[in-house]
Order: C-alpha cells, then sequence, then structure tokens
C-alpha cells in the first residue's frame, strides 16, 4: 500500500498528515483555514487520494505559515509514498472546467521540482482567504514532493472558480502521473532507471 504519514512541529504550527494515494477519495481536513479545508477536500476527492490532514497553525497572524506548511508535509507525504516509483504512468494532464473557468494541470512525477503557475485570479481574497497563497501552498508542495506541475488558466474571471479548478485539476491530473502501468508494473519509467 502506497500510504505515507508525515508530521510537523515547529513554532508557527503543527501539522500531523496521512496519504495513501490508493485510496476512494476519502478526506478528514481540519487545518483551521475553512477554505483551505474544501480546496484538500477538492484534491483529495478527484485525485481519489485518502488524506487526513490536521493542522494547528498560527492563524491569529495570517494563514501564510499554514498554507505554506501543509504544502511542504503533502509534498514529502507524495514522494515517501511513491517511494522508488516502480510502475508508475509518471504523466498526467487534464483540461478542467470549472464553470466559466478552464484550468489545465499536467504532472511529470521526475523526482525534479518546477511549479509553472499561471493563474490569473482577479481578487486578493476569497472570503477571509488571501488568494495568493494559493501559489506558496502548490510551490511548497512541488518542491517537496520532487515534481513538475503545471497550472494554466486558459480561461476564467471568478476567483473562486479558478482556485477551485486548480486544486480539482492537480488532484486528478496526479490521479493520472500515479496510477500503475499495468504494461510495465516493474519498470521505473525512465531510462536512467531512477527517478
Amino acid at each position: 500500500m502506497r500510504t505515507a504519514e508525515i508530521s510537523r512541529d515547529t513554532k508557527e504550527t503543527k501539522i500531523k498528515l496521512k496519504l495513501s494515494l490508493d485510496g476512494s477519495g476519502n478526506s478528514d481536513i481540519d487545518t483551521g483555514i475553512g477554505f483551505m479545508d474544501h480546496m484538500l477536500t477538492l484534491f483529495a476527492k478527484h485525485g481519489r487520494f485518502d488524506l487526513t490532514v490536521r493542522c494547528d497553525g498560527d492563524t491569529y497572524v495570517d494563514d501564510h505559515h499554514s498554507a505554506e506548511d501543509i504544502g511542504i508535509c503533502l509534498g514529502q507525504a507524495f514522494r515517501e509514498a511513491l517511494a522508488d516509483k516502480k510502475g508508475i504512468c509518471r504523466y498526467g494532464d487534464i483540461i478542467l472546467p470549472m464553470d466559466e473557468a478552464l484550468i489545465l494541470a499536467a504532472v511529470d512525477i521526475s523526482g525534479r521540482s518546477y511549479l509553472g503557475y499561471a493563474l490569473d485570479i482577479p481578487t486578493e481574497k476569497v472570503g477571509s482567504f488571501d488568494t495568493e497563497l494559493v501559489e506558496e501552498f502548490f510551490i511548497a508542495f512541488t518542491s517537496n514532493a520532487g515534481i513538475d506541475l503545471h497550472l494554466r488558466q486558459l480561461a476564467g474571471r471568478n476567483s473562486h472558480h479558478i482556485i477551485e479548478g486548480a486544486f480539482k485539476a492537480a488532484g486528478r491530473a496526479l490521479r493520472k502521473a500515479v496510477s500503475i502501468d499495468k504494461e510495465a508494473s516493474d519498470e521505473v519509467p525512465s531510462t536512467k532507471g531512477l527517478l
């Protein structure tokens, strides 16, 4: 079973996270940030990952530390759960419609970290959530997961729909990338022999 449990305890956040790549999309999320809870629930559902997150962060300051540190922990969990990456498809992509928004997500589980972020979120906040933290979350996630993730907004003007589409699309593209290639289940998908 491809699973991981991550704990992070700093002066800014205390996080416990559990991930199963071979789940059914069940989640139990409590980050102290309602909007982040909703986005991680969507990510898990559309990726069919089982995900539990508990975060006690210094949200009395702002949501930045919690959003970034959750991204760090989720990235570490993906890296650990994938282990040697044997048998994975490696690549995944989707163009996902979310009402008037249209989001492209493409993933390469390469062992290298890169975030291609091209979302033009028109408002500074959705509710009380700072929309700039979406990029911060995905930077932390990709850096710690060792993946190449491109998120591109092809259309859209509603901040909530753009962000929701990005989390759904990232989950769905990752679902494809981490799935086992039945024709090459004993192979690492690289000419180098490792990722």
